[in-house]
């Protein structure tokens, strides 16, 4: 039976797309809530640089444990029910964090409320791409990115609350209770807008058995394939998170307001990347896309490393657009067949997801031997190793696919 020409997204599907922006805007405001007051944790609790480190571990580790997890939750409740749970685990570690803070002044009970939004953002993480993945499929078209880029502008918005708050000496339980309440208000809404849940046909005709799989998906040569990519996108993007404006103002000897300026530009050129490279994609492919992609997050950093103060802008800039599609395309990747999607993607984020764990603490070992501008570099070695495997990430080529693709 030949595949239905593609028609105009159904009114159910476009309000299913608006409810997954808003999941990822959301998720990505919860998220820069508390980091928008590290500094106050760490000036409250009176915690050094290693201590601090140590502290926020609490979150990654939540992460890794509930990345592994969320493939078999979604499988079996549902992308709606899975994210309302991860929802509430979030709230709790919101509110235990805040009170343990302001009113404990206790690093165990921090630590703690870390661990459930750790687990909470993981789960929460997984369930919104794979709603996002299943909006993809019934688009017939590239729009994970928007999505990423919707959880980009959450991060941004929330930051610059968050500092103004810290600024006005709002308390830190005060702040995350309030995130806690609009996650109350909001999350019910875009959930019941999710797409239904019915019996999905895999890539081969059958359909689903009922089982996540995720034991299978971790023997699969291409799902890891596809998680060494995730694990590369998410170094580059997350190397300059973490260090870009503190190797500008180090390395160049800059003010650190121009250090965080620099870190604006790659926000900015990364979440524009985004927004704009869902035509790409959807006219030439994932790969050939991607490939140039990785090569310029390479050059942009040479520019960082390299070029000067100045040009280190215009690198920042390049090394955001460089940077914007590999981890979104990653997660399309992985749902690629949707009766084996969930547990494929918890596979991919696992792997992808280590790179947020172990990138600061190398980084930082490399930034005390040979400088935190020049420790940099090693983004360059791990774009080489996407450029490698990239061909794992290519799309199955459907007709539907070849016919979508020729009308653009």
């Amino acid at each position: 039976m030949s595949s239905p020409t593609p028609t105009s997204p159904s009114a159910q599907v476009r309000t299913a797309r608006t409810a997954v922006f808003v999941a990822f805007a959301v998720n990505g405001a919860a998220f820069a809530a508390f980091a928008s007051r590290v500094p106050d944790v760490k000036f409250q609790l009176g915690l050094s640089a290693g201590e601090l480190g140590l502290t926020l571990l609490a979150a990654s580790a939540g992460s890794v444990l509930g990345l592994p997890l969320s493939g078999g939750l979604v499988h079996r409740f549902g992308a709606a029910r899975t994210l309302l749970g991860a929802a509430a685990v979030q709230a709790v570690g919101f509110v235990g964090l805040g009170l343990g803070v302001d009113a404990l002044h206790n690093r165990a009970a921090v630590m703690a409320g870390l661990f459930l939004v750790g687990i909470g953002t993981g789960i929460f993480d997984v369930g919104m791409n794979l709603e996002g993945a299943a909006v993809e499929r019934a688009l017939r078209r590239a729009i994970m990115p928007h999505f990423h880029a919707a959880f980009s502008g959450g991060t941004v918005v929330s930051a610059l609350i968050g500092a103004g708050l810290s600024f006005l000496h709002v308390p830190i339980v005060a702040h995350l209770v309030g995130v806690v309440v609009l996650m109350a208000c909001v999350v019910p809404w875009f959930l019941r807008a999710f797409l239904p849940r019915e019996v999905e046909v895999g890539d081969d005709g059958e359909q689903s058995s009922g089982k996540a799989g995720l034991g299978a998906a971790w023997r699969e040569p291409r799902t890891l394939l596809i998680g060494v990519v995730v694990l590369a996108a998410a170094f580059t993007e997350g190397t300059a998170n973490d260090w870009v404006a503190v190797a500008l103002s180090d390395g160049y000897s800059l003010p650190r307001w121009a250090g965080v300026l620099g870190f604006a530009v790659f926000l900015t050129a990364m979440t524009a990347g985004r927004l704009l490279g869902t035509r790409l994609l959807d006219r030439h492919g994932r790969v050939p896309v991607l490939r140039i992609m990785f090569v310029a997050a390479v050059a942009g950093c040479l520019l960082v490393v390299f070029g000067g103060p100045w040009l280190a802008f215009v690198g920042a800039a390049v090394w955001g657009v460089g940077a914007s599609l590999g981890f979104p395309v990653g997660m399309s990747a992985a749902a690629d067949d949707p009766r084996r999607a969930a547990a494929r993607m918890s596979v991919v984020s696992t792997i992808g997801y280590t790179a947020f764990l172990g990138g600061p603490p190398l980084l930082g070992f490399l930034g005390d031997h040979v400088g935190v501008l020049e420790s940099l570099l090693v983004v360059g070695a791990m774009a080489v190793v996407a450029l490698l495997v990239l061909p794992s990430v290519r799309e199955p080529q459907t007709a539907a696919t070849d016919e979508v693709r020729s009308t653009r």
